[in-house]
């Protein structure tokens, strides 16, 4: 059913759909906590915070940056599935002060008292799931209420962060349960868009071989590795936990061989889709290992493989498809974007190898420094998109 994709507003441009505001947010706040993060590392730099440096820049790049993400595709995604008109205006500035708040608290938590700032900072995610939820209830769109489990586990996890960071000194289990949800939301989300995505360009561009339908096995698949990362989130060191993690990453390397992948080289939108896929199989192979060698695999490699790999890789590579196709532009990468995939694949490789080679400090400081450039070429290439109106809607105002 066709129907408006916003209603007319007051409110300027980058509050019309959720996407704008918290993909832009979310890229500045990658970079700059980035910029920050290795001169707390070597004490050069102190928060206010009461987090320790380490849990800051966990916290800021999984509960800021990220949640920040996945707002903007969820509210960007459920007017496709509803068909109602986005959440936008009031509404969506609520959200994003929510945010803004939640970052300023959590930065200058010692100032404020621990309880305060859990409260200020957890409210974002769960006002999130709420409009999320309301959404969806009221489009009667009862099968995407399940994409909302893992976002409902991302709020659960930045409770168990708040109160691990005051009572134990330094986040644990709340890591890794946070790192796990969003791994399985891209497992669900990705699941869908990166054969769909692939189906609809090869049989434009390249008639043939297509990605194979969602089936029994991609929900098995699912469904194990979801086991694997919750078994992983609370008992890390567990050889039953190994197991799973290791037939998981097994399974979605089949699954993602299966999205014919190697018929895309020719569009990094499309490409990058399936590269950032790729670490979620590698990501779960080097967890698994690390339980079972754990002087050979560090459990630190995992993590990144998750976090810089699969998570960075593949919310840049949503947000640029996002915001090209609903800006009205053409769903063709510019001579930036692919700068900015090749910086963000490349971090996540060399941050993999840092992990590996800890005596390596080069690795990590080169990393760094793309993941920096990665999302301030993201947002010095889309804010300008982000801010204006959609193109048809400039034109038919100046006409």
């Amino acid at each position: 059913m066709a129907i408006p994709r916003t209603r007319p507003s007051a409110y300027p441009a980058i509050l019309s759909y959720g996407f704008r505001p918290f993909f832009l947010l979310g890229s500045l706040q990658a970079a700059i906590a980035m910029l920050l993060w290795l001169p707390l590392y070597y004490g050069k730099l102190e928060t206010f915070s009461t987090f320790l440096p380490v849990d800051w820049h966990i916290h800021e790049l999984l509960f800021g940056y990220l949640s920040a993400v996945v707002t903007g595709f969820l509210l960007t995604a459920i007017p496709n599935w509803t068909g109602r008109l986005p959440v936008q205006d009031f509404r969506l500035l609520v959200l994003v002060l929510l945010w803004i708040a939640g970052r300023v608290a959590v930065f200058f938590s010692a100032e404020m008292g621990w309880l305060l700032i859990a409260a200020m900072d957890c409210s974002f995610l769960l006002a999130v799931v709420a409009a999320a939820a309301t959404e969806i209830v009221a489009g009667r769109n009862w099968r995407n209420l399940k994409v909302l489990l893992p976002v409902a586990t991302l709020f659960a996890a930045n409770v168990m962060f708040h109160a691990e960071a005051h009572y134990q000194g330094v986040s644990d289990m709340s890591r890794r349960l946070g790192l796990g949800a969003v791994v399985v939301l891209i497992m669900i989300i990705g699941g869908r868009i990166v054969p769909s995505f692939t189906r609809n360009w090869l049989a434009r561009e390249k008639p043939g071989r297509l990605p194979a339908p969602f089936g029994r096995f991609d929900a098995g698949t699912i469904a194990l590795s979801a086991m694997g990362l919750a078994a992983w989130a609370f008992f890390p060191d567990s050889i039953a936990t190994g197991v799973p993690l290791i037939a998981a990453a097994i399974f979605n390397a089949i699954r993602l061989a299966r999205w014919a992948g190697d018929r895309t080289p020719s569009d990094p939108l499309v490409l990058i889709l399936h590269v950032a896929f790729a670490f979620v199989p590698f990501g779960l192979l080097l967890a698994g290992l690390a339980i079972f060698a754990p002087g050979t695999i560090p459990a630190i490699a995992g993590i990144h493989a998750f976090a810089v790999g699969a998570i960075a890789c593949m919310t840049l590579a949503v947000m640029t498809r996002a915001s090209l196709g609903h800006t009205g532009r053409e769903l063709r990468a510019s001579g930036g974007t692919r700068a900015v995939f090749v910086a963000i694949v490349s971090a996540a490789i060399l941050r993999v190898a840092a992990a590996m080679a800890p005596g390596a400090a080069i690795l990590l400081h080169i990393s760094a420094a793309l993941w920096v450039a990665a999302f301030a070429g993201y947002a010095v290439l889309f804010g300008g998109m982000l801010l204006r109106p959609r193109l048809q809607a400039r034109r038919k105002s100046a006409s």
